[in-house]
């Protein structure tokens, strides 16, 4: 019971407290590119969920089977970029296959995941915090579900803005960023939720 509820509040503090967009500021290029429309945005966190829980299960195995038990742990960069690429290529075949009109809308977002500073910042956070197994994976669909919920909420307040009186020097990433600084200020009223 005492490791459910250690991963239950894992799982809630990488959600809200422990933000990846909002209070580390990693994954900005995606969440101010692709952050315009609900629909979309909520693909592209699927998409990044889908690559962070899968990036946090390899990486752990990777990282605790051959670069630990070899004493390999300056080649931490480079194989976790290896298994974040092979991921990325997957989850885009998979959507070129199975949805053409999201591949489409999506368009150079999805390749940049690769590139995507949560997923490495993910990949590293795994072995620094000494997690296990299990807590690596919910470390990391965590991660893309704090993603998700960022993107998508400042996706809806984007399309409101499309009809508000946005002030011309505003428009488009001005005022996009200002609503995700204050975005991040309510997020931070999260942190005396648990403390860990």
């Amino acid at each position: 019971m005492e490791e459910f509820t250690q991963i239950l509040l894992l799982f809630i503090s990488t959600v809200l407290i422990n933000n990846f967009v909002l209070i580390r500021f990693l994954g900005i290029c995606p969440f101010l590119g692709v952050s315009k429309q609900i629909e979309t945005a909520f693909s592209m966190g699927l998409a990044t969920t889908f690559v962070m829980t899968l990036t946090a299960a390899a990486t752990w195995m990777i990282n605790t089977f051959i670069l630990e038990a070899f004493n390999l742990p300056f080649l931490q960069y480079v194989s976790f970029i290896i298994v974040i690429a092979s991921l990325v290529q997957f989850v885009e075949m998979f959507i070129k296959k199975t949805s053409p009109v999201l591949y489409k809308a999506l368009g150079i977002f999805l390749p940049l995941i690769t590139t995507n500073c949560a997923i490495m910042g993910l990949a590293l956070l795994i072995p620094l915090n000494g997690y296990s197994f299990i807590a690596s994976v919910v470390f990391g669909f965590g991660a893309g579900v704090g993603f998700t919920l960022a993107i998508v909420l400042i996706a809806g307040l984007r399309e409101k803005l499309e009809f508000g009186d946005v002030p011309e020097v505003l428009k488009g990433v001005p005022v996009t960023l200002i609503i995700a600084g204050i975005m991040a200020m309510a997020f931070m009223g999260f942190s005396g939720l648990i403390s860990m």
